[in-house]
């Protein structure tokens, strides 16, 4: 199971997953400017990053739109990441958010874990029903792939809908993540984690150890750690014994070298000591 690859991942190399939300402005000028295309140009500012930490984080997560947003190029850029990133024999996560049903669903699958895209996890909403899930079901049991199901996420947004209460006071995303471990059972690691597992985001701590206790089995990708406004105090609440959980950062990892004079120069250094600093606030005490 995919699931128990990222479990021991965390067990070695600790809880940090570094997104790389790849934006043009995020990259040095004077590194830019070495490259003639916006494929080659993003590529390599991710290699330089995933060469200087993959050693230190238990997956990287590469958001689609980022690479979208520049066409054919971008998505050339999306490919050649995730291909280094697997090659190197680390877990990619797609940050996809896919929700869609039947068909349609079944082509996001193939499009995701087969072919010029594929990847080891993907995100998904499940808000359409639980139906919207069903046709990753093959993929997860028998192709070695997992899904992150949007539960509680880490927007102020998610409270407009996500934190509504049903007549037995139960709040939607509550209801969610229940669903959601109830069919992780079927696909259960030997780590005791599902490769279904759910997408809780750490900007608040609220109800933080009810929803570990409650969804022991669902590991949970952990967004909103640094420029979100999540610290190591909330998303540690959502680990069971350092486990469990990986906790995404992406901005303060990639822009971590404006913090450094001439940080430009050595932005994959920077990066490297920004996701030692996150490993050692989250706990982790094997860091070199």
């Amino acid at each position: 199971m995919i699931i128990d690859r990222l479990y021991k991942a965390v067990e070695s190399k600790g809880n940090v997953c570094v997104g790389l939300d790849t934006d043009l402005s995020y990259i040095p000028t004077t590194f830019l400017r070495n490259y003639n295309s916006i494929e080659d140009g993003i590529f390599e500012f991710n290699r330089k990053i995933i060469d200087a930490v993959h050693d230190h984080v238990a997956c990287f997560k590469v958001q689609i739109a980022y690479y979208e947003a520049y066409g054919i190029k971008g998505l050339m850029a999306y490919k050649k990441t995730l291909e280094y990133i697997r090659g190197l024999g680390c877990i990619a996560i797609s940050d996809i958010k896919r929700g869609d049903i039947s068909d349609t669903a079944k082509m996001y699958a193939k499009a995701h874990f087969e072919g010029d895209f594929e990847t080891d996890f993907i995100t998904v909403s499940p808000y359409m029903g639980m139906d919207s899930i069903e046709p990753y079901i093959d993929y997860i049991k028998n192709k070695e792939k997992g899904i992150f199901v949007l539960i509680r996420t880490s927007n102020k947004g998610s409270q407009d809908f996500e934190y509504i209460q049903s007549d037995s006071k139960r709040r939607v995303y509550e209801i969610v993540g229940e669903k959601v471990q109830t069919l992780g059972e079927e696909v259960l690691g030997n780590s005791g984690y599902s490769s279904i597992g759910g997408v809780i985001g750490c900007t608040t701590a609220e109800d933080g150890k009810k929803i570990r206790d409650e969804f022991s089995k669902t590991f949970f990708l952990i967004p909103g750690f640094g420029a979100q406004g999540g610290g190591a105090e909330e998303a540690s609440v959502y680990l069971k014994n350092g486990n469990g959980g990986v906790v995404n950062s992406s901005r303060g990892i990639l822009l971590s070298y404006k913090k450094y004079e001439n940080g430009e120069k050595i932005f994959d250094e920077c990066a490297r000591k920004e996701v030692i600093k996150m490993k050692k606030e989250l706990g982790y005490s094997k860091h070199k």
